[in-house]
Order: C-alpha cells, then structure tokens, then sequence
C-alpha cells in the first residue's frame, strides 16, 4: 500500500479518535447535568433531591478539584482568549497534535527519535495558538478602552451613576470589552461590592491602562474628586501613547524584520541541505562532534532570538 494511503489513514484515525473522545465526554457531561437539574427542581414524587448545589457545579465545569484549579495559569487563559473552550477540549487538542505530528513525522521517513522530537514540538501548537488568540483580543480591548472610558465619563456628566455608565459600555460597544465591562456589571448585580468587581476586571484582563481606570475609581470613591474629568484624562493618555506606539513601530519596522529573516535562515538552509544532499547533513547526528555543535547551534538560535526580542521591544 502506498505510504501517503497510510499516512493519511492514520492522521484521519487519530482525528476521528480525538473528535470522538470529545464528544463523548461533552455527551455525559450534559446529560449528567440535565438529571441532576431534573431532580434538583422536580417535586412530582413527593420526595426531596438530596443535590447540593457543589454537585451541580461540578457536573457544569466548575469544580474546585477539578483539572483547571490545579492548574490557574492555564484557567486564566482560556478566560482571557473569550472562547468557550474547556479542559477536555484543551487536553485532547494537545494529544492529537502530539500524535499526529509524530506519526506524521515516521511514516514522512523520519526516525523514532525525530517523530518524539516532533510530537513534542506539536503539543505546544494548542497553548500556541491560545496565546495567539489572547494576544490578538487584549490588544483589540486596549484599542477600544480609550472611547469606552470616554463613554463612561459621559454618562457620568449626564448624571448617572458609574454602574449605570459600566452597563452602557456593556451594551453598547462590541467585544471584546463590551462582554467584559459586562461580566463587571453582572459582578454588581449579584451583589458584589463596585471595588471588588473592578478589582476581577483588572485580574481578568491585564492591561496597565485598566488598572489606571480601576485604581482611580477606588481613590475617587474613598478620597472624592471628579471621576468624569479623570476619565477623560485616562483616555488622552492612552490616546497619546499609542500614537507615540505607532511611531516606534513605524521606526524600528526595518529591524524587525531583519529580526525574522535572521530567525528563519539557519533552520531554512538547514532543511534546503537535507533535501539536496542528505547524507552530508547526516553528519550532524551520526557524529558526537556534529550533535555537539546541532546542540549548540540551536541554543545560540533561542538566544540569538530572545536578544533580538529585547532590542526590538520598546516598552511605551
């Protein structure tokens, strides 16, 4: 049988496998969910549930012993990336790139060695790729709190209450700090103190110009003063310097790409070699000396990487 018939049987096998895992576990998560709730509300028998409300949430996900509370970081960034993923869904993506890359890898004509090497590389891609997304949405609500603190300022020179001027931010603007500013107002509602709700806001969402906003409503609440005009200034701040961030990134465009090209030539040449003449790259494995200087090569590369990182990033 041709080697792409297997490759591409496998890689589907351990999809299919994966898809199937999650949706078993999404199934009896939901119906062990809807008869609890069944018996928690029906009184047709005559007889009392005995279903604490712990039980309840733990068939919802939000279990104190479950995976995620031993994990907090990894909580904290499915929080902050606003999707609907879990802990299941999480571990089985990890799984699935980590097998699929790997069995890609040998069937590809790789040795064991590199498909582990690789399954362990494509593991990453899940966290990755969250990351990316986290990345992407806090800099899309670092964008949208200028005008959203601007609004509230507004409603607050109107004669409404900072509650009020939250809510409105919440219905009127759109994600993702339309769903935050939500969640913050929603906090309020169910009777959590104003100061310990922006208090989550800011440990939900971190953003230095966030925690202006929070830490001056608190002083303002304690001390007085015209929470409107701070506002306003909060958000000519903000204003300010991104306008100076788009000049620095206008200035040090060209470093910035002398960055990545000088990233991605050594792994590019290297693969080019291979392909060309594999026996002469050979020698970088086979060798004691050649592994010696692979190793070395890829630790200089990684901190070749972080330096350009570092000269490149100017903090505003």
């Amino acid at each position: 049988m041709s080697p792409i018939i297997i490759l591409i049987a496998v890689f589907v096998g351990v999809t299919g496998v994966g898809i199937a895992v999650v949706l078993m576990l999404t199934s009896s998560q939901a119906t062990t969910t809807e008869g609890r709730l069944q018996a928690y509300t029906s009184n047709a028998s005559g007889k009392s549930a005995e279903v604490s409300p712990r039980q309840l949430l733990d068939d919802l996900g939000i279990s104190t012993k479950g995976f995620l509370k031993r994990l907090p970081a990894l909580e904290t960034l499915f929080a902050q990336t606003g999707t609907n993923i879990n802990g299941s869904k999480f571990l089985m993506a990890t799984a699935v790139c980590a097998v699929g890359g790997g069995v890609l890898t040998v069937f590809a004509g790789g040795l064991l060695w590199a498909g582990a090497a690789v399954g362990l590389v494509c593991c990453s891609l899940p966290t990755l790729y969250l990351m990316f997304i986290r990345k992407r949405r806090l800099a899309k609500f670092a964008k949208q709190l200028p005008e959203a603190l601007e609004l509230v300022s507004r409603a607050l020179r109107a004669g409404h209450s900072l509650a009020s001027g939250i809510n409105l931010v919440a219905s009127e603007m759109p994600d993702p700090i339309g769903s935050e500013f939500a969640k913050c107002y929603e906090e309020q509602n169910f009777g959590i103190a104003l100061e310990d709700s922006l208090e989550n806001f800011s440990k939900r969402v971190p953003n230095l110009d966030l925690r202006f906003f929070v830490t001056a409503v608190i002083l303002q609440r304690q001390t007085g003063g015209d929470l409107a005009e701070i506002l306003d200034k909060i958000g000519r701040l903000i204003r300010e310097r991104y306008k100076i961030w788009g000049q620095i990134q206008a200035l040090t465009g060209e470093g910035r790409l002398s960055g990545i090209v000088l990233l991605i030539l050594p792994p590019a040449l290297f693969v080019a070699m291979y392909r060309l003449n594999p026996e002469y790259s050979q020698t970088l494995f086979t060798d004691p000396m050649g592994r010696q200087m692979l190793g070395v090569a890829i630790v200089m590369q990684f901190l070749g990487a972080l330096v350009i990182r570092q000269i490149i990033n100017i903090k505003v």
